[in-house]
């Protein structure tokens, strides 16, 4: 068994990538109100900043910055999937390991996570996340897709309304 070392930083800001197992599956938009109960419950029993997110159809991208003194982005995560996942039908599919440990084989084991390094780093990774509808071919304009906190970053004044992100490539790694 691999044994993943994460970096776990006080206080710290971290970039998190987060997959369903069935990648071509819709179920994050389709349930996008129960994934909204879920997060915002873990929220209120660990709290964190949300300083970025947007909900794709198979996959969340996230920045948060957890409290001073605390470093547990681990029990938020698993936390939330669990509570995503409550009252959902397993997957038919699932391995004897997923129903050895009562996994319903809706999301993927693993996450992505880095730890922002600095302000440069930081605004790339708000802009991957704000730019992923467009480069994932789901709408033409970031400001189409419902489900991000680019709204939020133009209701703040932070960016403008037609704001298009970087149209080339970001450079980086980005947990895809």
């Amino acid at each position: 068994m691999s044994r993943y070392r994460r970096v776990k930083i006080e206080g710290g800001l971290s970039f998190f990538t987060l997959v369903l197992a069935d990648r071509r599956s819709d179920l994050l938009v389709r349930h996008i109100e129960r994934l909204r109960r879920a997060y915002a419950g873990v929220e209120r029993r660990l709290p964190f900043t949300t300083v970025a997110i947007c909900i794709l159809p198979d996959h969340i991208h996230a920045l948060w910055q957890l409290p001073d003194g605390d470093a547990d982005y681990a029990s938020r995560w698993s936390l939330f999937k669990s509570a995503f996942s409550r009252g959902l039908a397993p997957v038919p599919t699932r391995s004897a390991s997923k129903i050895t440990k009562r996994e319903k084989g809706i999301w993927q084991r693993r996450y992505w996570e880095h730890a922002v390094r600095d302000d440069a780093d930081l605004e790339r990774h708000v802009n991957y996340i704000h730019y992923n509808p467009v480069k994932h071919g789901l709408v033409t304009r970031v400001g189409d897709w419902p489900f991000s906190s680019f709204h939020r970053y133009v209701a703040e004044g932070i960016l403008p309304a037609d704001w298009a992100g970087d149209s080339g490539e970001l450079v980086g790694s980005f947990g895809e």
